[in-house]
């Protein structure tokens, strides 16, 4: 059996640049086939204001992969693929 390396995206739904990091998730992540899980968490929700302290997460979006700060903002779509092909 495969393992899936997981992704989550912390975001708020109030916040722009959190639309436009999910849709570009969209956009990428199918071309890594079955490669990534992405979890979304709600970073002001009861949880979420839980793990993003635990975590250190102070803005949104941001994003991790393997329990690991990758992004604090939208990366371009080139950088996104890159980070991503080093986690094949």
């Amino acid at each position: 059996m495969i393992t899936k390396t997981t992704i989550e995206l912390f975001y708020t739904l109030t916040c722009p640049n959190c639309k436009l990091m999910k849709q570009m998730l969209k956009e990428v992540l199918p071309q890594f086939e079955d490669k990534f899980s992405l979890k979304t968490t709600l970073a002001n929700s009861p949880s979420g204001m839980i793990r993003t302290m635990k975590l250190g997460i102070h803005t949104v979006p941001t994003l991790l992969i393997d329990n690991k700060v990758v992004f604090k903002s939208v990366p371009t779509k080139e950088e996104l693929i890159e980070k991503l092909k080093n986690y094949q």
